[in-house]
Formats: C-alpha cells, structure tokens, sequence
C-alpha cells in the first residue's frame, strides 16, 4: 500500500495509509464509543445476518414522534431494523428548514458528510444540508448550514441524542464507511407519512411538501430498499 505525505512540525513523514476505521479508532472518544459499544453491535449485526465487512446504513428521524431508527443491511439485500432510538429533544416546530436562524429541524433526504469526533456534544454527524433542494426552495435567503445528529441531548435545529446512543451510531456510521459506503443516507420526516395525514394536516402550509415526501417513505415502507430519487428543477424530491 502507498504511503502518504504529511507534514509535522514543519517536516515531511511518510505514514501508511489506513481504512477509515483505523483512521477514526486514532481519536479518543471514538476508540472509548467503539471499545464500550464494538462487541453489541457485532452481536447485533450477527443475528441479523450482517457481516461488518459488508455493512451498510441507513438512518430515518421521525420529527412528531421524536424517534431515530437505524437500519442495516448487507452490499446487497433489503435493510433490516437495527434499532429505535429516542430523540431526546426537539426545536422548531414541523415543517422543513428554509433560512439560517430559524430554529428548525430540516425535512428532506440527505446524507452524512462529516464526522465529527472532537464535537462539543460529544460526537457527532452532519449531514448535508442544505441539499439541493434546500438551496432552490430557500429562495435566495441564507438557508444555515452546521446541521448534524450528536450526542449531549441539547439542539437548535440539530437531532440530539444522549451520549450513550450517539456512541451506537457514529460507531456504526464509521464501520459502513470504512465497509465502503460511500453515501449513508439520513431521511428526515415530520412524521410518519402514513395514509390519511392529509386529512388531519389539510390547509397546513407544508402539506403540499409533505405530500412530495410520502412516495419516498412508502417506497422504503414496502421495499425495504432505499429509493432511487432527483431533486429538479423547483427542488421537489421525485422518484425515478
């Protein structure tokens, strides 16, 4: 394996590259997450069937009812229900996130894009917002950013988790990445699309973005499988 070049204290050293596991194990916090938390999630994964070494994730937050699943799966295969997480705590109100101060939660389909494990909530994981998405609909404003699930059970606009389950998490996100994941989506929803919201949410101003939303929720609902969407023009989420 080729090295890399990094330079110390003004000097150049060669340094073997490392798998992204071996690379997070190098912070503290994340090797204590891994040494409490490595042997039950091996455990876990086992009777599902789910080896590490082909791991992949898939994470969904469910506003309303403050509650974060994880799902796994296999290279290839439906995801399986890892776990049901508590959210443990919330601010905004439901709705999406549209501009920079607003206190709110984001809705939409994202990914992770950064761990984080010298975070001042202990660990955390931020996705990528804004998207796409986010950026058309925010018309112009300012739509924030800084957006990630952590630890320390405190947020504006973030997911938080108490410490002990972020641990669960991110140590899971840095197994599938390092199983070669690339893309470890995070569907956020204001609550559970079933049929019938839009009875109970109609003239809300979000019904009509919710509505947008539902065909990604029952997808996964019925298949198990993450769907395959784009976001066009106007920033509407659609199924391909």
């Amino acid at each position: 394996m080729a090295p890399k070049i990094v330079c110390f204290l003004g000097l150049l050293v060669l340094v073997p590259l490392q798998g992204f596991l071996s690379e997070q194990l190098g912070y503290a916090r994340v090797r204590a997450a891994y040494d409490e938390k490595g042997a039950e999630i091996s455990a876990r994964l086992q009777e599902l069937g789910i080896t590490r070494e082909n791991l992949r994730l898939c994470i969904r937050a469910f506003k309303q009812e403050e509650l974060l699943e994880i799902w796994v799966a296999g290279h290839t295969g439906p995801f399986q229900l890892f776990d049901t997480i508590p959210i443990c705590l919330s601010s905004g109100h439901l709705g999406p996130k549209r501009q920079q101060g607003d206190g709110q939660v984001p809705e939409g389909l994202y990914t992770i894009d950064r761990f984080n494990p010298f975070s001042s909530f202990h660990l955390s994981l931020g996705i990528n917002y804004p998207n796409l998405s986010d950026r058309i609909r925010s018309k112009g404003k300012n739509p924030g950013g800084d957006i990630f699930i952590h630890g320390s059970c405190v947020t504006i606009g973030c997911i938080p988790l108490t410490d002990y389950h972020i641990k669960t998490l991110y140590v899971l996100a840095v197994l599938a990445r390092d199983a070669g994941q690339d893309n470890l989506e995070v569907h956020i929803f204001p609550f559970r699309l079933i049929e019938g919201f839009q009875n109970a949410y109609a003239g809300h101003p979000f019904l009509g973005f919710w509505q947008e939303l539902q065909p990604m929720y029952r997808a996964f609902e019925q298949s198990h499988l993450v769907p395959m969407y784009y976001i066009d023009s106007q920033g509407r989420y659609l199924i391909k």
